[in-house]
């Protein structure tokens, strides 16, 4: 039975994976928030943690990216089309909110908006305000750094668990997490994402707990398996360090833009 679920659930991730063609370039404009605390409030949960993200290179993201909270902590690299203020290399970017403006894809921090242009020309891209750019999404890099836990201030021990997962690597999407006491076979499955980057379950184990992660990976599904995560005296706001890091980038049927090639 759970064999099957997993082959469904993998299924279900790759419709969606293969629907959105992340790794494609992408036109459209970006704009910026003027205050960094903007994006503290995001729709995926990480509060006043955003900012620390990614050196404060962070942005809200139109919903066909933000997926219902399955796209918070993709990351996409960036690229202004003015050749005379912006670099090849553009800005990455971390997804932290969604944005409900229409008119852009992305909404980025004011440091992420500068980060697009050629050194020292930051101020004058800052200027325009608005920018005409290509996208495409990247694998999260965080060097050496694990994923972490963190335990939302709403659970409730023992009858309710709350987690937010932080600093996932690779370019994949996370479908469902599995949790067990510590040396159990016994998985209860979480439940549902409750919102943006947070998943819950009101089904806890007691003690110590293991976490289970399945993620789109290749052309397939794959399991990460974190065996001891939470200690038995868990705390609400607490982080935890994973002891495991995501690197796998799943490959979307894009045929028309496999090759992710710039435009210009």
């Amino acid at each position: 039975m759970a064999a099957i679920g997993f082959v469904l659930l993998v299924a279900l991730l790759l419709a969606s994976s293969a629907a959105a063609c992340d790794r494609c370039v992408h036109q459209s404009k970006v704009a910026f928030f003027s205050k960094a605390q903007a994006l503290q409030s995001g729709a995926c949960g990480y509060g006043s943690l955003a900012t620390g993200f990614n050196d404060g290179r962070i942005a809200a993201a139109a919903p066909s990216i933000y997926k219902d909270g399955a796209g918070c902590g993709a990351c996409f690299q960036i690229r202004c089309d003015d050749k005379k203020i912006c670099s090849k290399e553009g800005a990455t970017v971390v997804v932290t909110d969604r944005n409900h403006d229409n008119a852009t894809d992305f909404v980025l921090s004011s440091r992420a908006f500068a980060a697009m242009a050629n050194n020292g020309m930051g101020p004058q891209l800052l200027k325009l305000g608005l920018a005409n750019v290509q996208y495409r999404r990247v694998a999260c890099d965080y060097k050496k750094k694990k994923m972490a836990v963190r335990v939302e201030e709403s659970s409730q021990k023992p009858h309710y668990l709350a987690i937010k997962l932080l600093y996932q690597g690779g370019q994949t999407q996370i479908g469902a997490i599995d949790v067990a006491k510590v040396g159990s076979p016994n998985w209860n499955f979480m439940g549902r994402r409750n919102y943006g980057a947070v998943w819950d379950t009101s089904r806890v184990p007691e003690g110590a707990l293991q976490l289970r992660f399945v993620v789109t990976a290749g052309f397939d599904g794959k399991m990460y398996w974190a065996k001891s995560v939470l200690p038995a005296d868990w705390i609400n706001g607490a982080i935890y360090d994973s002891g495991i890091q995501i690197t796998d980038i799943a490959q979307e049927a894009c045929v028309i833009c496999d090759d992710g090639t710039w435009k210009h």
